[in-house]
């Protein structure tokens, strides 16, 4: 499997997947402790992918989603945006609706009788 392989695979299985470095518990820089800090405040259920453990996803990453920088939060398949963009968002009272929908629509349907 490929690098970019990879990536799609991730982004595929995950309908909220944040590219950061480090983790949400020990974060490795300011940008990725705030887009944690924001996605925790949205009480929006995430996985996460340490870029520094990933090499390979930390240089081939920026070129597949044309966007130079991390964290990258990715929501349904789509790059939402780095750290500014998910904070303005939250501001703005635009990453929660998002983020409810996404998980509404990735919550198991119910059981069947």
């Amino acid at each position: 499997m490929t690098t970019i392989e990879k990536i799609q695979q991730q982004i595929a299985e995950n309908p909220v997947l944040l590219y950061m470095k480090g983790s949400p518990k020990i974060p490795g820089c300011g940008f990725s402790a705030q887009a944690v800090q924001v996605l925790t405040l949205c009480n929006a259920r995430f996985a996460y992918i340490d870029i520094l453990q990933n090499p390979d996803i930390r240089s081939e990453l920026p070129k597949y989603a044309n966007w130079p920088t991390f964290p990258q939060l990715w929501i349904d398949g789509e790059l939402t945006g780095g750290c500014d963009i998910v904070l303005d968002m939250y501001q703005r009272g635009e990453l929660q609706p998002l983020l409810k929908k996404t998980e509404q629509k990735y919550e198991s349907p119910p059981a069947a009788e």
